[in-house]
């Protein structure tokens, strides 16, 4: 099997561009529609902190605990317990396979800017039939890939992430030689806002979690690494890496354009920035590296998402058909589940055209509690005695992190994601029952508590349509 690992730098480019895919193309406008520069500034210090203090513990688990393979789920499962461990699981599986589906959905949308005319419509917001045979046909060309075995999808996603890196970089480039010192200090307040810096500092919180989920890749393949300490190497690389990208292009777009012009563009509003800065070639180079970015981001996810059913079907938390494997490594039960769930996704964004932004905002909510459990694992050791100073610090900060970020994300789309847990445990249920499994104490008291939750869930989700 030493031919199908995953080694240090592919792994740091599965990070890397987890985290680096439609996100950062939208990132001058999404920040500058909420906060002024200094609530810019101070939100990216926070921001720094807590994902580089989550970082580390991912550095310090795969080092304290190099046996734990599956990253999230095993840590989950091993620090609170079996059904904790799934619900971690089972909310970062949907996590990723609904949020694969907005890559596809986005990519053809920006293919819409070459093709569509106003005569007809080939693309449009990537929601048309056109757009959903295209994206069923990367869909499958991507199944088949990692078919072949991970570490071929992994090594291609590295060639791609390097592809899509090209134009990020131009527009730092152009963005420093544009860069106005008296634009940038125009509104460091926000103050046509009309909100104090806290509540932008908070709104900032918002869009920075977004661009940065994706963190944990390295630790969902850790069983396929070369090496268990290249797994925290890459998580720490890859963030370091993207914290710079994200910092850079949010804080130089603002020395480009007025917050409130800035604010008004439209998304990808970095190809916007590039058009007045370069003229209509830069908007298709931008537009041409957001399609490379959402379709390695893709296969990213992809392997993600087939790597979590089988890593908890191993210990028994998911139906045993998902612990099989072809002769190439794959986990081919698992990596099925997730493309037949992300064509019936497909397949709803065709046939109702719109709704789907907030199912992927409701997806994504659901994995902040596998973070906070995290850096609450960790905490969790040390104040067992485990690890020096410097364990109990990122420990510390990654737990407070991991709270801030439920608290900015807000009780209406925790309690919605509540209702994509309830199949889940009807599934954790049913797999425990034919292994003849019984639930402990504790795991029957948070199952209880989980379907209580369903009905204030149930009740949220009514006032969103009505």
């Amino acid at each position: 099997m030493s031919e199908r690992k995953i080694g240090l730098w592919s792994l740091t480019a599965l990070v890397f561009s987890s985290m680096v895919g439609a996100g950062v193309f939208s990132l001058p406008q999404n920040m500058a529609a909420v906060a002024g520069v200094n609530a810019v500034l101070i939100g990216w210090v926070v921001t720094g902190v807590g994902i580089l203090a989550l970082a580390a513990c991912f550095l310090y688990l795969s080092r304290l605990r190099p046996q734990l393979d599956g990253g999230i789920y095993s840590y989950a499962r091993e620090g609170f317990g079996d059904l904790v461990g799934f619900f971690s699981a089972w909310g970062y599986w949907l996590c990723a396979t609904i949020g694969v589906v907005g890559y596809l959905v986005v990519a053809f949308a920006a293919l819409s800017s070459f093709v569509d005319t106003p005569q007809y419509t080939w693309f449009g917001e990537g929601n048309t039939v056109w757009a959903f045979l295209g994206e069923s046909c990367i869909l499958w060309g991507v199944h088949l890939l990692v078919v072949r075995g991970i570490r071929q999808a992994a090594l291609f996603n590295l060639v791609a992430t390097l592809a899509k890196s090209l134009p990020l970089l131009i527009f730092i480039a152009l963005a420093c030689y544009w860069f106005d010192p008296v634009v940038f200090h125009a509104d460091v307040q926000g103050e046509s806002l009309a909100q104090p810096v806290s509540e932008q500092v908070r709104n900032t919180m918002l869009i920075t979690l977004w661009v940065f989920t994706g963190i944990e890749g390295a630790a969902v393949l850790s069983a396929r690494a070369r090496s268990k300490r290249d797994v925290g190497r890459a998580t720490v690389l890859g963030v370091l890496l993207a914290l710079a990208l994200y910092v850079l292009v949010s804080v130089l777009s603002l020395g480009i354009l007025g917050r409130p012009e800035l604010a008004a563009l439209s998304n990808p509003s970095m190809a916007g920035l590039m058009a007045h800065m370069s003229g209509h070639w830069g908007k298709v180079v931008i537009s041409l590296g957001l399609i490379v970015s959402v379709l390695a981001s893709y296969v990213s996810w992809t392997l993600f998402a087939a790597e979590v059913p089988y890593s908890a079907a191993q210990r028994g938390a998911f139906p045993a058909v998902f612990k099989q494997q072809n002769e190439s490594g794959t986990p081919v039960a698992s990596l099925w589940l997730t493309s037949l769930t992300v064509q019936g996704c497909l397949l709803l964004v065709w046939l109702l055209g719109k709704g789907y932004t907030n199912l992927l905002l409701v997806s994504t909510s659901m994995i902040l509690v596998p973070y906070f459990l995290i850096g609450a694992y960790l905490l969790k050791l040390s104040l067992a005695g485990e690890g020096d100073l410097k364990v109990r610090i990122a420990a510390l900060l990654a737990t407070v992190y991991g709270l801030w970020l439920l608290y900015a994300a807000g009780v209406e789309y925790l309690l919605l994601s509540i209702l994509l847990y309830g199949p889940g445990l009807l599934l954790f249920l049913h797999t425990r029952r034919k292994l003849g499994l019984p639930l402990g104490g504790r795991e029957r008291l948070l199952a209880g508590i989980t379907l209580v939750a369903l009905l204030p869930a149930l009740w949220s989700f009514g006032q969103q349509l009505s």
